[in-house]
């Protein structure tokens, strides 16, 4: 996997290639990642409030633990994504829903 560092809150990911990227742990509230393929992406911990994911690629994408409250999945593809412990987008724990958000987004 491909390691991100940033010190600064990202804005605009919108259809960049972050596939096999690890992102466990970033801070990106608000970002901007509509189109942009997250395929096999490790968001582990990650704060991802208010994300913009319309339309993203998510499939494998490790979701583990980050918060998705308040993001935008709508048209994202999410075959196989972990959700364990994940805040869902509708602010409900997966952990309460059989470890998914599919049907809270």
């Amino acid at each position: 996997m491909t390691e991100v560092v940033s010190k600064t809150p990202c804005r605009t990911l919108a259809r960049c290639n972050l596939s096999d990227t690890s992102l466990s742990g970033a801070s990106l509230p608000d970002v901007d990642l509509s189109a942009a393929n997250l395929s096999r992406a490790d968001l582990t911990g990650a704060n991802l409030e208010h994300a913009n994911l319309t339309g993203a690629n998510l499939n494998r994408a490790d979701l583990s633990g980050a918060d998705l409250s308040g993001a935008d999945l709508s048209g994202a593809n999410l075959n196989n994504v972990i959700w364990s412990g994940s805040t869902c987008p509708d602010g409900t724990n997966s952990n309460n829903d059989g470890n998914t958000c599919l049907g809270h987004l």
